[in-house]
């Protein structure tokens, strides 16, 4: 892996984590507005705390090294909320301007699997 590759990855796993850890413990305790959300988009509160807790998850999994099973997971569960959630709020007719952070994330998510380190992905052997 080159340098700029290294960079990439660094730099989009770093807000990923950052950004994946600061909303779940807020969606968590259910605070800082994604009350107002969840309920404008119709879904059931609970469910903030679900995906909070997995959120959080997801942060350790793709940041502690090896598990590079448990990263993918992480990786397409941090893709199909943030795709999710996107989806929800074209769905409930709201604009471009709500599920901007979401569509960021998501590219976020994309970027950093992408660029991950060859020691970070699943690798088949030949046999």
């Amino acid at each position: 892996m080159n340098k700029r590759n290294t960079i990439i990855y660094w730099i989009c796993t770093i807000f990923l984590a950052i950004a994946m850890l600061a909303g779940g413990i807020q969606q968590t305790l259910q605070i800082g507005g994604y009350n107002e959300i969840v309920s404008g988009l119709g879904y059931p509160m609970y469910l903030l705390s679900l995906i909070g807790i997995w959120k959080c998850l997801g942060v350790i999994a793709i940041l502690v090294p090896g598990f590079l099973v448990l990263k993918e997971w992480a990786y397409a569960g941090f893709f199909f909320v943030m795709s999710g959630a996107a989806i929800s709020h074209f769905a409930s007719g709201e604009t471009i301007a709500e599920a901007f952070p979401a569509l960021i994330l998501l590219m976020v998510t994309v970027l950093s699997w992408y660029f991950r380190p060859v020691n970070r992905k699943i690798t088949i052997s030949k046999s």
